[in-house]
C-alpha cells in the first residue's frame, strides 16, 4: 500500500460553507446556533446584516456575538467587500478557523481518501492510501484506515487528539444514527459497530455514513446544493448511490437506508447484483455491470488477467473508435439509467438531480437520447424536462462530503460551548 500527501487546491474554493436557508426555514435550534451557522454559510458577515437576515434585533445579535467571540469560534476583520474610500471599513464577522479540525474519510475498493478541514470549512492537507482492491475484514479496513488518517496529520502538524471529529463513509448500507455498518461490498463481514469500533481504534469522535450520502452532504455544504430547498444526487461507480436533501437537510429514513436507488428491482429474476439479490438497477450499470458485459465487445482472451478500470476504459474507448458491440453495452445501460432516473422523479419530482461519480466521464450514460427517455418515463412529460446537471469532482468529493458531515455534528456542541 503507498500513502500520498498533497496540498488541496483552494483556487476556486466558494466563499463560506454549509447550507444557506431563510430564516424562516431555519431549523428549531438556538439563536446562538443560528448566528454561528449564518456567518459560517456567510463567510464573512457584518453584524448589521445578520440582524437582518435573522429577523432580530442589533442588540441580541451584539451580545451573541459576543458570547462566541469569547468561545473563540468568531473572529472580526474589515470587510473589503464593504469598505469605501472615507471612513472606517466595515467590520465583518468570520468563523475562526482554528476553532476546531475535522478529517474527513471515504473508503473505497482501490483507494481511500482523506480530506483535513477547518472550522471555517477550508481544506488544509489531503491523503490517499492506494490498496489491493479486495473485500477485507473491519480491522484491516480500520488499519487502513488509520494509515491515512497519520498521513494526513503529520502533514498538517496535528495529532488526532487535535480532531474534533472524523466524518467516515464507505459503500454499503450504513445505519448514521447507530453507527451500524450493516452491509458494504468492502467487507468480508456484515452487522458491524462501525462507529464504535472506530472510535474506540482512533479516540477521536467519529460520525459514518454511506458514500452516496457523502457525495450529497459535499453538495449541500460545498457545492450546487448549498442554496437549494430540495434536490437528488445519484452516484454511479461501482455501485449506484443516491442521497436527497429536503428542506435543506439530507434524508436517510428511518433507519438510515433509505434512498438505495441501485437496490430498487428493474428486472424480476434479473442479473446478479453485488448485495446477493438479482435485477437490481446496479445490476445493470454499475462499474461490475459493465465489466461483465465487457467481455463480450473486447478480446475474450486477456478478460481475466485485465484490471477491471483498464477493461471499463478500454471498453469506453472502443465505443467511441466505432465497435458496435461496446455501443450497445452503453446505450443498454444508459437506458436502465434512464428507467432509475424516472423513477426517481415520479417517485420525489425533486427540481434539480445532480449527476455524479468517476462514471461520469462515460457520456453515453447521460447523452441526450437518455434524458429525452427519462423524461418519457415520467408523469409530466408534457412538461418542462427535468433538470439535470453531472458534476464531475473528482474523488476528494467523496472526502469533501465526509468533512461536512463531521462538521454537521459537532455544530451544536461548539456553537454551545460545549467543544
Amino acid at each position: 500500500m503507498n500513502v500520498e500527501i498533497s496540498q488541496p487546491d483552494l483556487g476556486d474554493a466558494p466563499v463560506g460553507c454549509g447550507p444557506i436557508r431563510p430564516e424562516s426555514e431555519a431549523p428549531s435550534t438556538s439563536l446562538r446556533h443560528r448566528v454561528f451557522e449564518s456567518v459560517r454559510s456567510a463567510g464573512q458577515i457584518s453584524r448589521i446584516d445578520l440582524a437582518k437576515q435573522l429577523k432580530v434585533s442589533p442588540a441580541s445579535i451584539t451580545a451573541l456575538v459576543g458570547e462566541l467571540l469569547d468561545l473563540g469560534l468568531l473572529q472580526e476583520g474589515s470587510d473589503a467587500t464593504r469598505s469605501t474610500s472615507r471612513g472606517r471599513p466595515p467590520v465583518a464577522l468570520s468563523v475562526q478557523p482554528d476553532a476546531g479540525y475535522v478529517v474527513g474519510i471515504k473508503l473505497a475498493r482501490a483507494q481511500h481518501t482523506a480530506l483535513l478541514v477547518d472550522a471555517a470549512g477550508q481544506p488544509l492537507a489531503q491523503a490517499s492510501l492506494a490498496c489491493t482492491p479486495q473485500r477485507r475484514s473491519i480491522e484491516q479496513i480500520l488499519t487502513e484506515t488509520g494509515q491515512v488518517l497519520d498521513a494526513l496529520l503529520e502533514e498538517a502538524g496535528l495529532a488526532r487528539a487535535d480532531i474534533a471529529c472524523i466524518g467516515l463513509g464507505m459503500p454499503g448500507m450504513i445505519d448514521h444514527a447507530s453507527g451500524q455498518m450493516v452491509w458494504s461490498p468492502l467487507l468480508t463481514e456484515a452487522d458491524k459497530p462501525l462507529r464504535a469500533l472506530a472510535e474506540d481504534a482512533f479516540g477521536v469522535p467519529v460520525a459514518v455514513d454511506n458514500d452516496a450520502n457523502l457525495v450529497t452532504l459535499a453538495e449541500l455544504w460545498f457545492g450546487k446544493g448549498r442554496a437549494m430547498a430540495d434536490f437528488a444526487v445519484v452516484t454511479i461507480e461501482q455501485g449506484v448511490g443516491m442521497g436527497l436533501v429536503i428542506n435543506h437537510r439530507l434524508y436517510r429514513g428511518a433507519r438510515s437506508l433509505g434512498m438505495e436507488l441501485g437496490h430498487t428491482k428493474v428486472q424480476m429474476d434479473g442479473a446478479l447484483c453485488q448485495c446477493g439479490q438479482r435485477g437490481c438497477l446496479e445490476a445493470y450499470i454499475a462499474d461490475y455491470a459493465l465489466v461483465r458485459e465487457a467481455s463480450t465487445a473486447l478480446d475474450p482472451s486477456n478478460s481475466d488477467t485485465t484490471a477491471p478500470d483498464v477493461m471499463l476504459q478500454q471498453l469506453y474507448e472502443q465505443a467511441k473508435a466505432g465497435n458496435e458491440a461496446a455501443r450497445v453495452i452503453f446505450r443498454r445501460a444508459g437506458r436502465f439509467l434512464a428507467l432509475g432516473l424516472a423513477n426517481l422523479v415520479n417517485l420525489f419530482d425533486p427540481p434539480l438531480i445532480i449527476l455524479s461519480g468517476e462514471r461520469m466521464q462515460y457520456d453515453y450514460l447521460y447523452a441526450d437520447e437518455v434524458l429525452r427517455e427519462m423524461h418519457t418515463l415520467t408523469l409530466n412529460r408534457d412538461a418542462a424536462p427535468q433538470k439535470v446537471e453531472t458534476h464531475a469532482w473528482g474523488d476528494l468529493m467523496w472526502a469533501h462530503g465526509a468533512a461536512a458531515l463531521a462538521l454537521s455534528e459537532i455544530a451544536d456542541a461548539m456553537a454551545e460551548g460545549r467543544g
